[in-house]
């Protein structure tokens, strides 16, 4: 009762060959190889930008996307109150 047997896998391999049939199955592992493919160079690629962005900005170049401090703005904010009504029921 334990592990199967090679017959009982051989009848399982023999059964999605027939349903399946090897036409579909070629395409499928064709289709999951690219998609591994795909994978492994996008990680690649996502590697190398991480690399890219810890380097040192080069020397005349300003980093773009500064968040500015609460010293930096010149106008007030004036505080307001905004009340919203609601129809009675």
């Amino acid at each position: 009762m334990g592990s199967f047997s090679i017959w009982h896998w051989l009848i399982v391999l023999l059964v999605v060959l027939l349903l399946f049939g090897s036409g579909k199955i070629s395409t499928l592992m064709g289709d999951l190889a690219t998609g591994i493919k795909s994978f492994k160079k996008n990680m690649k690629e996502e590697d190398d930008a991480s690399l890219a962005e810890g380097a040192p900005p080069a020397p005349g170049t300003h980093p773009t996307g500064t968040i500015q401090g609460p010293a930096a703005t010149t106008t007030p904010h004036a505080t307001t109150t905004t009340t919203t009504s609601r129809p009675a029921a």
